[in-house]
């Protein structure tokens, strides 16, 4: 196995305790931190298939994947603080 297999390995069960920690979180804050750490594992996993394959649509993936991440954060922060979208 390579150095980037090993990366793909630990990031693979990060992103599977970042799961177990959405499905079983006790509070909303803790779901949603878990989504939150998901997603910037889901960009891990980009960078790592760019190195990998050298393919560069994996890391514009991974850029939009951040993105979106960082809109839905920010969504469910103000959903969780009970504000409309517009205040």
């Amino acid at each position: 196995m390579s150095p980037l297999d090993y990366l793909l390995l630990g990031l693979f069960v990060a992103a599977v305790l970042c799961l177990w920690r959405v499905v079983s979180g006790p509070t909303p804050a803790d779901r949603t931190v878990g989504v939150d750490i998901l997603g910037v594992l889901m960009v891990g996993f980009c960078a790592v298939l760019t190195v990998k394959t050298g393919k560069d649509l994996y890391m514009i993936v991974g850029l939009a994947w951040s993105l979106l991440a960082f809109v839905g954060a920010l969504a469910l922060a103000k959903h969780l603080e009970g504000k409309r979208y517009h205040d």
